[in-house]
């Protein structure tokens, strides 16, 4: 599990990182509201922790840029000392999965993520993704086009998934390499080229262009009859 935590309390953020590590799993973080917006819609995690008070930008504004303006659907837990019923109700709003006040306990906040996730990987096995007339089944991993079959390659489709959950949201280059080569990727613009065979696929043999390319940003899967940029 690779989580992100979006936290300014330096001796929680340790605690957190001590107690997760020790069970093997991934974490980065984030001092303030700016930062963890960038690494949440730059890089790809599992889940996020986010304070509700933060400096540069609130947790509340952050997850409604995150859910809004980016179309994440990373799950994220708030963790805050707000524990009146309208706090919480404007954070389940917002769009937090879940909810946690401080103070608490590890081992709570562990089995709420494990249950978190389990929710969030059963609803992707069943789930199919749909833009325009683009669909793409998470479970048999069939991608159609107009009803047409499209022949894609595990790299194309892997980045067809990330445009199409963020649709119709930008996704960054950033974002895109990590989904593909985590911390790793090659030498090269392997990711344009990619790009140009998802491009072949999915926009080649029709007349509306769905993947937009945008100059120094990234690309994006649009919903309506605009012509998409060259790669």
């Amino acid at each position: 599990m690779r989580l992100l935590v979006i936290e300014d309390n330096r001796n929680l953020v340790a605690n957190l990182f001590d107690y997760f590590e020790s069970r093997g799993h991934a974490l980065d973080a984030a001092p303030d509201g700016v930062t963890g917006l960038h690494l949440a819609t730059t890089q790809v995690f599992d889940a996020v922790l986010l304070d509700w008070m933060l400096p540069r930008m609130d947790g509340r504004e952050v997850l409604r840029r995150l859910r809004g303006e980016y179309g994440s659907i990373v799950p994220v837990i708030m963790l805050t000392a707000r524990d009146e019923l309208p706090d919480k109700i404007d954070g389940f709003r917002t769009g937090a999965d879940d909810y946690l006040t401080k103070p608490f306990a590890m081992q709570e906040l562990e089995v709420r993520l494990e249950a978190l996730l389990a929710r969030a990987n059963g609803r992707n096995r069943r789930r199919v993704l749909q833009v325009a007339d683009l669909t793409l089944d998470l479970s048999t991993l069939e991608a159609t086009r107009a009803g047409q079959p499209l022949h894609l390659y595990p790299a194309c489709r892997k980045l067809l998934e990330v445009l199409m959950q963020a649709s119709p949201a930008a996704v960054t280059r950033q974002r895109l390499e990590y989904a593909l080569w985590g911390d790793e990727p090659p030498d090269g613009d392997m990711l344009r080229s990619h790009i140009y065979e998802l491009r072949r696929s999915v926009d080649g043999p029709f007349q509306t262009k769905l993947i937009q390319t945008l100059p120094r940003v990234g690309y994006r899967l649009l919903t309506g009859d605009v012509a998409a940029d060259g790669a």
